[in-house]
């Protein structure tokens, strides 16, 4: 089987984001083949797009409609419904790379003495949406073959700024507009712990998947492999404006706990290139224009 994003291979994506995906993109350039949303209704013209294709990155974090909420129970019905047409058309081809992008929203909610997020760690989907995105998941694993290899990637508090430039993502960029307003809004009590990456971490992350497809199967997590409480974080905030902490705001839509980033160096050599500090900065840089 072929891999990587050499001279003539070429790499779908479907189910686009507006933000990790235009990275995506833009690291494959003219690689690159967008599966509109037409095709997944169409099985001949997906099956043409797909194939000059090697790979395909399928976007499955959310549903595509922005109307749903995480917990609307159409939410599952309509990621399954952007999935399988994905899925079934790469049974279709003999040769495909699938790699399915989401979040560890369907891990537990993690707790201080749990171990970190790893290929071993327990899945338990925490909302609806995370339903339907282990579901795409599961099957896609099942299926999967050595010439058909699956890979799942799935990512932790991503932070950064729209390939465009028109808005900031993630709670790095939400504090830092607060914090100049005077205060930030904590989830919980303070003692949750993140684990912050940069969007051009994960999107170096799937680079390196698509140049190394596993043998058949893999469930990779996406992280710094360091954390910080809230409550430390706000600290760095107040430091640098002044601002007020505002605890016991709504904790159940956040994603707490630490990647084991061992696993990824020893799987890709990765090293997270962003540091924290780094996110922050860029955040304030953002918020101050």
């Amino acid at each position: 089987m072929k891999s990587g994003t050499g001279e003539g291979v070429k790499v779908a994506i479907s189910a686009p984001d507006n933000f990790v995906a235009p990275y995506i993109m833009e690291m494959l350039g003219d690689a690159a083949v967008p599966i509109p949303a037409e095709a997944m209704s169409e099985p001949l013209m997906l099956d043409a797009l797909l194939t000059s294709c090697n790979a395909i990155i399928h976007i499955n974090s959310k549903p595509s409609d922005e109307t749903l909420g995480r917990n609307d129970r159409e939410t599952l019905l309509r990621m399954r419904e952007q999935s399988r047409p994905i899925i079934d058309a790469v049974d279709r081809h003999g040769e495909l790379h699938l790699i399915i992008v989401g979040t560890l929203r369907v891990h537990p909610q993690w707790e201080p003495d749990d171990d970190y997020y790893g290929s071993d760690s327990t899945l338990a989907p925490r909302d609806v949406a995370a339903e339907g995105q282990l579901w795409a998941e599961e099957v896609a694993l099942e299926r999967a073959q050595a010439e058909r290899p699956v890979s799942i990637i799935r990512a932790s508090n991503v932070q950064g700024i729209l390939l465009d430039g028109s808005e900031g993502n993630g709670l790095l960029h939400r504090w830092a507009q607060e914090s100049m307003i005077g205060w930030v809004n904590i989830p919980g009590d303070g003692s949750g712990i993140k684990d912050f990456v940069h969007v051009q971490d994960l999107v170096a992350v799937i680079g390196a998947v698509l140049q190394s497809p596993p043998p058949t199967r893999e469930s990779i997590a996406v992280g710094c492999g360091k954390g910080i409480t809230m409550s430390d974080l706000a600290g760095l905030y107040s430091q640098r404006t002044g601002c007020e902490s505002e605890f016991g705001q709504d904790e159940s839509q956040e994603v707490f706990g630490i990647v084991d980033a061992q696993e990824l160096g020893m799987r890709l050599g990765f090293i997270p290139q962003i540091s924290l500090e780094e996110m922050i900065e860029e955040a304030f840089g953002f918020a101050s224009q």
